[in-house]
This record gives C-alpha cells, sequence and structure tokens, in this order.
C-alpha cells in the first residue's frame, strides 16, 4: 500500500467552460477529470447546452453517408 497518493489535477485554464458529464453541471477551469467532462467551452452558455450540441453532431454523424461502409453484401460483389 501506497503511503502517499498522487493527487491529479485537471489540466485546463480558468476561464475556460466545461460540462461534467458525472455531476452534470457547468464549470469554470476543470474541476472534474478530463474523461468525465465535455470542453473547453468559450463561454457558460455554449457549455450549459453541451449535451444538446453533442446530440446535434450525433445525429448529423450518423446521417452523414461519408462516415458508413458500404453494407457487406456491396463489399463482397467488388
Amino acid at each position: 500500500m501506497a503511503l502517499f497518493k498522487r493527487v491529479r489535477k485537471p489540466a485546463g485554464k480558468p476561464g475556460e467552460w466545461y460540462y461534467c458529464l458525472e455531476h452534470k453541471k457547468v464549470e469554470e477551469g476543470p474541476e472534474c477529470p478530463a474523461k468525465d467532462r465535455f470542453g473547453p467551452y468559450s463561454t457558460r452558455a455554449e457549455a450549459e447546452h453541451a449535451m444538446e450540441t453533442a446530440a446535434s453532431r450525433n445525429l448529423e454523424w450518423e446521417k452523414d453517408p461519408r462516415w458508413h461502409d458500404a453494407p457487406r453484401d456491396e463489399q463482397d460483389q467488388s
């Protein structure tokens, strides 16, 4: 067992805004680890809408034909 616990300080700068996925709240500067947040955003308002932005981008990606492989049948005929 280690005598000292290593404390990892989240990377980022004050003045940058993040949305914490674990706590479901907006943070100025990083408070939570990078794996648990979206950002950085330049304004608090952008961070408040992080989940809507992500949903919109996911929908755009799903509809973009450049990001989908051809069905298996088409690949086998080539």
